[in-house]
């Protein structure tokens, strides 16, 4: 059965200048990849430094009816705002993206006691993290347009009241760059106001995926991501979020993680494959028969952005896992029809 240390807190992911690899279950108290030293061979100003560190926070709200996806993510010579709605019940999607030349976000160096926002005409996104009352609050307002009904959004996660062990990790690319990511799946309370129709987020039927990224990613950087979460066959709140991507030794840290009812399993590292025969299918499977599930993707969802030194190929459909999970104590989870996301992302940045 796979295991993983986990290490003891610690204020920060980076010691003597260098970053440190690892997993832990707690957030840092600061993340600032400005503190290495010398992240690349050759002499480079602070603000250059800044330019290669990409950052993003990102969430996924679920109940037995809507999805709801949203991103703010900051890769220096452009911002991006995403937002991707699905109501399952009367198959309506909504999606409504962003793009801002330049930088300009600072995201949050801790997750503490601090916010991000973007602000636009007929447009407003804010993530606040407030893990000091064990909290995240969201809040979106997207007025209507006469292609797309107004969305408005207040929710929070309770990592108290979901009872939930996060998971924070540190990855390195090489010795002197890395990536960092926290992830926390919990339960959710709010509001949604989707084209007029109010709809109630009850905690005990809503999860959610709260995500915090930042990295000195490649310049030519791929990542295929998988998370689904909802309730298994014994209403036990379920959740995972799967990932591969270019960090090293992946045997020994990765982000790949599973809950259950709060609980955190760290899960070994996976291969996301196309199905051979129809590209249609996503093949997820690790090496240690912990993992083995099938991505059925239902409403798709795909981004193209070209700028002169920069250009993204972001693929993120809608849809349903199907297979088994297995558990540190060795439980085996059956997974049916849970509706998630997939996520692949080509960056060159």
């Amino acid at each position: 059965m796979y295991t993983r240390e986990i290490q003891k807190p610690r204020r920060t992911p980076i010691e003597n200048g260098k970053p440190i690899q690892g997993t832990w279950i707690e957030a840092f108290c600061n993340v600032d990849l400005l503190d290495i030293q010398r992240p690349y061979p050759f002499p480079l100003f602070k603000g250059m430094r800044d330019t290669r560190i990409k950052e993003w926070e990102s969430f996924i709200i679920q109940d037995e009816r809507f999805s709801l996806q949203a991103r703010l993510c900051n890769l220096k010579y452009y911002r991006t705002a995403m937002v991707n709605v699905y109501d399952r019940e009367a198959d309506k999607h909504l999606e409504f993206r962003k793009i801002i030349p330049g930088g300009g976000w600072k995201l949050p160096r801790n997750l503490y006691n601090d916010s991000v926002d973007s602000r636009s005409l007929g447009f407003f996104f804010r993530i606040h993290t407030w893990l000091d009352t064990g909290k995240i609050i969201l809040e979106l307002n997207i007025k209507p347009t006469r292609v797309r009904p107004s969305f408005t959004a207040h929710a929070a996660f309770d990592l108290v009241e979901g009872n939930t062990t996060p998971m924070a990790v540190s990855l390195l690319f090489n010795n002197s760059r890395n990536m960092y990511a926290y992830k926390a799946l919990t339960a959710v309370s709010g509001d949604v106001v989707m084209g007029g129709q109010h709809i109630h987020l009850d905690n005990r039927q809503t999860s959610g995926l709260f995500f915090d990224y930042k990295g000195y990613y490649p310049y030519r950087m791929r990542s295929t991501w998988c998370s689904a979460l909802g309730f298994d066959n014994k209403n036990r709140r379920l959740g995972f979020s799967l990932a591969e991507n270019q960090a090293r030794e992946p045997y020994k840290n990765n982000e790949n993680a599973l809950w259950i009812d709060g609980a955190l399993t760290p899960l070994p590292p996976v291969k996301i494959t196309r199905d051979s025969v129809s590209d249609e299918k996503w093949i997820i499977q690790d090496m240690e028969g912990m993992v083995d599930l099938i991505f059925t993707p239902r409403v798709e969802s795909n981004n193209t952005t070209s700028f002169i030194l920069a250009n993204s190929d972001y693929e993120n459909p809608n849809g349903f896992f199907s297979g088994k999970l297995v558990s540190t104590r060795g439980e085996e989870i059956p997974v049916h029809n849970m509706w998630g996301v997939g996520e692949t992302l080509y960056l060159r940045v």
